[in-house]
């Protein structure tokens, strides 16, 4: 084997052996314990601005939707700094287009002005994710001798058949639809991440310096084998 392919194969080997996930399939993160995983990508409310009334009704609804879940969640404030990369370039496409010589200028301008804004004013952007898992052993924690045995050798996955997965997947859904239904009622829309997004959600959480340089291929070059 060329040394190079052999020290690429060692660094992925390395990087994965700390990760906890052991695949995304099919809209799912599969987890070494055997677990799996939705993650739901959710609106936010400009709270401030709702009437008296409308804030208990939102504080009334969101205590009701705790109180009806009976299995945990996890609820991720994601702050990064406003990528605007795609819209400038969609800009950048309209102004080539433009055949009005004061429109293309003033289209120029206006990218310009809104690079320098984001740039001079470090505007953060907020994403709201919800992680809503399933576990066929329960929420019971790793025991003693388990967890020693998993730092020993971390990268011993739980393998889930086709059958197996769908069966844990079918019960997966029953929670994301019970929580996208709860939270819709108060006025916030719940969407599951597909395989790419997933992709391009945890390649930019574990690399953040990293995936603002280098972006991921388009979901059309990338093989997930679904």
């Amino acid at each position: 084997m060329p040394k190079s392919k052999l020290a690429k194969n060692n660094i992925s080997a390395s990087t994965q052996k700390y990760l906890d996930i052991a695949e995304i399939r099919d809209g799912v993160v599969i987890m070494k314990d055997g677990s799996i995983r939705k993650v739901l990508m959710a609106s936010s409310i400009n709270f401030a601005l709702k009437s008296e009334d409308e804030q208990e009704a939102i504080i009334q609804g969101y205590l009701s939707f705790l109180n009806s879940i009976d299995f945990p969640l996890q609820i991720i404030i994601q702050s990064r700094k406003l990528n605007i990369d795609k819209y400038l370039s969609e800009l950048s496409v309209k102004e080539k287009e433009q055949t009005n010589e004061l429109l293309k200028t003033q289209i120029f301008e206006y990218k310009k002005f809104i690079s320098e804004l984001v740039s001079l004013g470090n505007i953060m952007g907020k994403k709201f994710y919800i992680v809503v898992p399933y576990s066929p052993k329960g929420d019971i924690r790793k025991g003693f001798m388990e967890q020693i045995g998993y730092v020993f050798n971390p990268m011993k996955t739980i393998l889930l058949s086709k059958n197996i997965f769908n069966q844990y997947k079918e019960k997966l859904e029953t929670r994301v639809n019970k929580v996208a239904d709860s939270l819709s009622s108060i006025g916030i829309t719940a969407i599951p991440l597909e395989t790419h997004s997933l992709v391009e959600l945890y390649y930019s959480s574990y690399n953040i310096d990293l995936s603002q340089l280098q972006k991921l291929p388009g979901e059309d070059k990338m093989n997930f084998n679904e």
